[in-house]
């Protein structure tokens, strides 16, 4: 689906803007045109959005904490309205303004739903703001392209911004420093020895939105998962840009090399800790790319740190963003291309590690449950890794995987989860499916130490379940990635597999039960 016109932005210069709305993924001065505006500042606050499904309680607790801090923060500025529904808010907050629909602005929203209100409530609708290529300009990059690749979306971006960049040439001489970011978690240490991330303090308004969500569970009104813990991330703008500076002083120099490494122990690792506060709109993607940027030219940090931090925001935070308007609202919906039909079971719904005898995946939903958030390497290649080699329906595990990271948008999570985790596209985003077994997780994590099971296993008490799962991956879908050359090693294994029938016997017969 090309850029479609229904949803470009309208804005009418011929009426006179008397006030913004701010939705909850707005938050930054980047959506206000002019920090010191003394224009009304809308802000809702809707619980029927709350009530479509059973949210992690720290994801809603950070959301709600960020939209009353900003409202705090702009003072008699804001119009902060409670109601049922965003339309009902809409309608109380303009009539305490006094003002007409057509307003009130705003820069068009995340998802189909809300880009849907705002237009039939008739309010001025500005471009999207909080990233780095606009719509319009991804719609002419993907203009007679036949694949969307991200490395050409993200070399395109780099010329036009000249991030990293020497001329037409990128810094070093190379665009992409992923070879040099891949090393194994430091053996026989627990972590990385890293100072603490800096930790928000809590306030008086953390503490009320923890009391609201105990009153409104006790009411029914909504239904939390997960544990309810000290905030973790930041929720404010000032918090924001403090811990951008705390991670560029003392995490971004170790951040490249363990990227895609995990360890049990050490669940911030040396990760940001910022996609949160970027995508609830508090922090400029620009912003920290510049930081980033700023202190590799100051020779602060390697190349290879800052090319693989730029890249996540510029590059592939951006590029599922644009998919998720290319490839149109019932992407998620219709995207089942190897045939998954098997529904997510109680123990992964409820996050149950305790039911787990599988070391990775029962840390993996532990940090789950206990914060809402694990970085990209737990997310793609332990739990998606997983529900791809069971064949867990794409929809359900999209849906849950929205449900419980607190860093979780619709658009987030459709082509993260739809085409990179789960191959349900059929290969629109990705050129093979992101299948491993165990001997990927050892080699990446520390997971497998003390497990009860054996990475290089297949079969009997202590074959590893992913290892078996792998190849049973594979028999399963034989017929349907046999044409795909990047797949030729591994179904070529498949025929050579002694023990094939014993292994896809056992994965059976395990069925949806706990690993």
């Amino acid at each position: 689906m090309l850029f479609d016109p229904r949803l470009h932005p309208r804005v009418r210069d011929t009426v006179t803007i008397a006030a913004r709305w701010l939705f909850a993924d707005q938050l930054g001065d980047h959506f206000l045109d002019g920090v010191d505006d003394d224009r009304p500042v809308i802000l809702i606050e809707s619980l029927s959005s709350l009530r479509r499904r059973a949210y992690h309680r720290a994801k809603v607790q950070l959301i709600l904490s960020a939209l009353r801090h900003r409202a705090d923060e702009l003072g008699d500025r804001a119009v902060y309205v409670t109601a049922p529904t965003f339309r009902e808010g809409f309608a109380e907050a303009i009539e305490r303004i006094g003002i007409s629909a057509d307003q009130v602005a705003v820069s068009d929203p995340t998802s189909y739903g809300a880009r849907r209100l705002v237009r039939e409530l008739g309010i001025q609708i500005g471009p999207a703001r909080g990233f780095v290529t606009p719509e319009e300009q991804f719609a002419e990059w993907v203009d007679g392209r036949k694949r969307l690749v991200m490395e050409d979306f993200y070399r395109s971006v780099r010329r036009r911004t000249g991030i990293l960049m020497e001329g037409d040439e990128p810094v070093g001489g190379r665009w992409n420093l992923d070879a040099d970011n891949r090393q194994p978690p430091p053996r026989g240490v627990p972590d990385l020895g890293l100072p603490d991330p800096l930790w928000p303090v809590e306030d008086d308004i953390d503490a009320k939105v923890r009391a609201d969500l105990d009153r409104w569970e006790q009411q029914g009104l909504v239904r939390l998962i997960g544990q309810d813990g000290p905030r973790l991330f930041a929720a404010t703008r000032s918090e924001a840009a403090a811990v951008l500076r705390d991670f560029v002083a003392h995490r971004l120099s170790d951040f490249g090399p363990y990227e895609d490494a995990a360890m049990a122990e050490d669940w911030v690792m040396a990760h940001s800790l910022l996609s949160a506060p970027m995508n609830l709109g508090l922090l400029d993607p620009m912003t920290a790319i510049d930081a980033v940027q700023e202190a590799y030219r100051t020779g602060d940090v390697g190349l290879a740190s800052a090319e693989g931090f730029i890249r996540q925001v510029m590059g592939w935070r951006d590029y599922v963003w644009h998919l998720y308007w290319h490839l149109g609202e019932d992407y998620v919906s219709t995207s089942n291309a190897l045939q998954a039909q098997v529904d997510l079971p109680e123990w992964w719904v409820e996050m149950r590690a305790g039911d787990v005898t599988a070391n990775c995946l029962s840390t993996t939903l532990s940090e789950i449950h206990a914060r809402g958030w694990t970085h990209h390497i737990p997310r793609l290649m332990i739990l998606g890794n997983w529900a791809l080699q069971q064949g867990y329906r794409p929809d359900q595990v999209t849906e849950w995987f929205t449900s419980v990271f607190i860093d979780a948008y619709p658009w987030v999570m459709a082509a993260n989860v739809i085409g990179m985790a789960l191959y349900a596209d059929g290969g629109v985003m990705a050129t093979k499916p992101y299948a491993a077994g165990g001997a990927y997780i050892k080699r990446m994590t520390n997971y497998c130490k003390g497990c009860e099971y054996r990475p290089t296993e297949r079969v009997g008490e202590r074959g590893c379940p992913f290892t078996a799962g792998y190849w049973a991956f594979f028999d399963r879908n034989h017929e349907r990635l046999v044409g795909n050359h990047r797949l030729a090693q591994p179904l070529r294994g498949l025929e050579r597999l002694s023990d094939r029938e014993q292994v896809v016997s056992e994965v059976a017969a395990r069925g949806t039960s706990a690993p």
